[in-house]
């Protein structure tokens, strides 16, 4: 039987736990707007109101955010791994806080 795509999220983020000391992680929402508005949204509906996604298969910010057990450290890991559908886009650490501030700030 296949692993199904939030399986293999869950896996990641454990990965990344165990791979990577915790710390709390803040960043600044502002800034991760900006990143994506101008990086993200080529894909996804990065904001409440926008109309439709460029990608259908893209899930949009807000679903990812409200999404049961999403947390900082999933999120990571999935801004970590490489996506079948998703353009490997390198962020800076600092930049990936910001993003992953942004969307925990859409629930």
């Amino acid at each position: 039987m296949p692993v199904r795509p939030t399986l293999k999220l869950m896996f990641a983020a454990a990965a990344v736990t165990l791979a990577y000391p915790v710390h709390a992680q803040e960043g600044n929402v502002g800034r991760g707007a900006q990143i994506a508005q101008t990086i993200c949204v080529a894909c996804h509906v990065v904001a409440r109101g926008q109309s439709a996604a460029p990608n259908s298969q893209a899930p949009p910010f807000p679903a990812i955010a409200n999404t049961p057990g999403m947390t900082t450290i999933a999120l990571t890991a999935a801004l970590m791994t490489s996506h079948r559908l998703m353009p490997n886009i390198i962020l800076e650490p600092e930049e990936r806080r910001d993003v992953i501030a942004y969307i925990l700030s859409l629930k």
